[in-house]
């Protein structure tokens, strides 16, 4: 199957003013990003605030430019690409969801406006038929028609990010990323609007990025599951096997720490805070914080490996052996950090 979009090489790198007027630090905020979104399937990504997981969303969706690398949507490069092709090619084929609807939508637009808006910038039918697209739309994401003349103001969270929903869905997009679309909701409506996403996912036949701190709900929502440390992608994993089979340390360590109410265990201990990413560790960045480190780990960041199953692939000079358990690593972790210095 061709893929639909594809980074290749990818870096973004920004300029921020920490040491004076003139002083400007380099921000490694995505490094050497090798990705392939196919049509139809859904792609988690976890990993640290920080980690670069919002600059990989815009990536794809062709809101961030990199610095250096490809980004290629249904085998074209994007940014050869000129800006109105970009904008026709990618604005009507990808759609975002944002972290917070209350503001990620307009408060002076009307639900109506907001989801004509993205049919009138691209000039998609008539009067009529743009008229007839926005109540679709609200009947898709359940939306009562008479909230179609609110504002956001008036809405609950859980509706403004129904009206997110629809607003991202409006051009039929081929691919949808979500940038953490719960974290700003109501415990009580996140499962809601996570089952909405993967019925809209199944129903329209949507390729879905889902971006999120919550990485027992990205595993299982995924078929695969991207984790992502100070910009860098060090594992991709079949969504089935990321708890027990993972490679990286790192990995391992995230979802130890939301165990299963059926088998808790103690979470693999991180000693540390992430490193600055104007000022990335040489070698593997996690090196600071592994148990597993050594002088090779500081000198070389390894490339990537592939394991036994499909699409299991990870960049770690120490990997877990593929059958060692997260219970067993909470025990050699544990020991390691109190030996003394």
């Amino acid at each position: 199957m061709s893929a639909l979009v594809e980074l290749s090489d990818a870096h973004v790198v920004h300029k921020a003013r920490t040491g004076g007027l003139f002083i400007r630090d380099k921000v490694y905020a995505l490094t050497g990003a090798d990705l392939t979104i196919a049509p139809g399937e859904t792609v988690g990504v976890v990993g640290e605030s920080g980690c670069g997981k919002s600059t990989l969303a815009k990536v794809l969706v062709g809101v961030q430019r990199p610095t250096s690398g490809m980004v290629a949507f249904g085998g074209r490069d994007l940014w050869a690409m000129r800006p109105a092709e970009r904008r026709a090619a990618v604005g009507g084929s990808t759609g975002m969801i944002f972290q917070d609807p209350s503001t990620a939508l307009n408060r002076r637009l009307t639900v109506r406006q907001i989801l004509r808006d993205p049919l009138d910038v691209h000039d998609r039918g008539t009067r009529s038929q743009r008229e007839a697209r926005v109540r679709e739309l609200t009947s898709l994401v359940g939306l009562p028609r008479a909230l179609t003349d609110a504002l956001p103001g008036q809405l609950s969270g859980g509706q403004r990010q129904r009206v997110a929903i629809a607003r991202a869905l409006a051009l039929d997009p081929r691919l949808v990323v979500a940038d953490e679309p719960t974290s700003a909701l109501d415990v009580s409506v996140r499962a809601q609007i996570l089952n909405l996403l993967l019925d809209l996912k199944e129903r329209l036949g949507l390729a879905l990025v889902f971006v999120s701190h919550d990485i027992q709900t990205v595993r299982r929502m995924s078929d695969r599951v991207i984790t992502m440390y100070l910009g860098r992608i060090v594992e991709e994993s079949p969504a089935a096997e990321v708890t027990d089979r993972s490679r990286h340390p790192y990995t391992r360590a995230l979802f130890s720490a939301t165990p299963g109410l059926l088998d808790p265990i103690d979470p693999i201990p991180l000693i540390g805070p992430v490193p600055s990413a104007t000022r990335p560790p040489s070698g593997c960045p996690f090196r600071t914080r592994c148990w597993k480190a050594d002088q090779v780990c500081a000198s070389s960041m390894p490339d990537f490996t592939s394991a036994s199953a499909s699409r299991h692939r990870f960049r770690c000079h120490h990997p877990v052996e593929e059958e060692q358990s997260t219970r067993d690593l909470v025990r050699q972790s544990s020991s390691h950090t109190r030996e003394p210095s």
